[in-house]
């Protein structure tokens, strides 16, 4: 394959991963972490490297329309933002010592879990009506957001700031040692921690993912780590990906989303568990 071949079809594949990291809340890496490694043989460093430039890319490809929309909680998001950001420079510096075995595993490990814990969620869709999370309440976290496919507006209260607190400082840390994009922990840590709507978890998260990765990028970037062929393809497909994806969203329900967040998951958790493990 020549090169210019492989940049043709980095971008094609690239993509779909932004449709489905905007819709889900993952960022394109979730998808272009075990294209890379799995079709293509790419290091794994070297692929997180390039997913986390794909991440910021789909962070303004998506974040600028759900803002617009009112489906991202602003302060929810800047708030998380601070344990996150926190965790992701802590991860950036740890990939060294974990060998690139280990970090197959535990990118199985951390979808696998996110997909069981919001597939138990599966029935419980209604939002909290009342809060009495003393720190969501002076921070006036509680919002409301247009739904499409229901053709109504729906108001909804957060609570469990401290253990979503918690959850978010372990997502950036993921972020940063796989490349993630850390919405396989923020996405459930909204959703079922602090009972934010799934629509509202997945367009926060999206609005949170770049920072994150924007934290550990520069790490990433003074170890040689980004390679411009690889990543400069990723970034563009997934923006475009992602600016498709944003639209798509509010048209389906929070159930269609969920079953998709499920779905990807698990299959990328058990392709990463065999190169892993075998």
């Amino acid at each position: 394959m020549t090169p210019l071949d492989l940049v043709i079809l980095l971008f094609i594949i690239s993509i779909a991963a932004g449709v489905l990291g905007s819709l889900i809340g993952l960022g394109g890496g979730v998808v272009v972490v075990p294209v890379l490694t799995l079709l293509f043989h790419v290091d794994i460093r070297l692929a997180i490297g390039a997913s986390i430039v794909s991440v910021i890319a789909t962070s303004s490809g998506a974040a600028a329309a759900y803002v617009r929309e009112r489906m991202t909680n602003l302060r929810v998001g800047m708030f998380l933002e601070i344990a996150t950001t926190t965790g992701a420079v802590t991860g950036a510096y740890l990939t060294t010592l974990l060998p690139a075995r280990a970090l197959f595993v535990l990118f199985g490990v951390v979808l696998a879990y996110s997909a069981v814990a919001t597939y138990r969620k599966r029935h419980a869709d209604h939002p909290l009506a009342v809060s009495h999370d003393r720190i969501a309440n002076a921070l006036r976290f509680h919002g409301a957001y247009y739904d499409e496919a229901v053709g109504k507006e729906i108001p909804y209260a957060v609570t469990g700031t401290l253990p979503g607190l918690g959850m978010m400082y372990v997502a950036g840390l993921v972020s940063a040692l796989l490349g993630i994009g850390s919405g396989a922990l923020k996405v459930p840590a909204m959703d079922l921690a602090m009972h934010l709507p799934m629509k509202v978890s997945t367009a926060t998260s999206n609005f949170m993912i770049g920072v994150t990765a924007a934290a550990s990028a520069g790490v990433y970037f003074a170890r040689g780590q980004i390679d411009p062929i690889i990543a400069a393809p990723v970034a563009a497909g997934v923006l475009g990906g992602a600016t498709i994806g944003a639209r798509v969203l509010g048209k389906i329900e929070n159930k269609v989303v969920r079953l998709i967040f499920v779905v990807v998951l698990i299959v990328i958790a058990l392709e990463m568990f065999q190169r892993g493990v075998l």
